[in-house]
């Protein structure tokens, strides 16, 4: 696809690729994440938001789980965060903020550094 076709810019196309080393241990501690509770920080008088980041964070969570051996690259990650940040941005600022930095720590278990301005453009 030549630049002049794609009519609205993807922040994907700044992200640096790097190939991820996945152990036994890297899923282990993703599985760990996902079963702790997520969004604990979250103030009760909005359950309905808590729910709705949890199961985001769920359904890329079990994605990775399931991919990462297959697919060890940054940019998979990435592209695994893309429809859920795509959603996000209808959020207000403070769920941002949490998914936000959920999505950190999964980066952190991962050993990915940068975003390369993926989160900061939806977030």
């Amino acid at each position: 696809m030549c630049q002049e076709d794609n009519m609205e810019y993807s922040p994907l196309l700044e992200v640096q690729n790097q190939t991820l080393v996945i152990t036994q241990s890297t899923l282990s501690e993703l599985k760990s994440f996902k079963d702790s509770e997520l969004f604990a920080e979250l103030p009760g008088s909005v359950p309905n938001e808590k729910q709705l980041l949890t199961k985001m964070l769920d359904s890329i969570l079990n994605t990775l789980i399931n991919g990462l051996l297959q697919n060890p690259s940054k940019l998979w990650v990435m592209e695994t965060f893309l429809p859920e940040l795509e959603i996000m941005e209808m959020q207000d600022t403070e769920a941002k903020e949490h998914f936000g930095d959920h999505l950190e720590i999964i980066m952190d278990i991962l050993n990915i550094e940068s975003s390369d301005g993926l989160l900061s453009y939806y977030l």
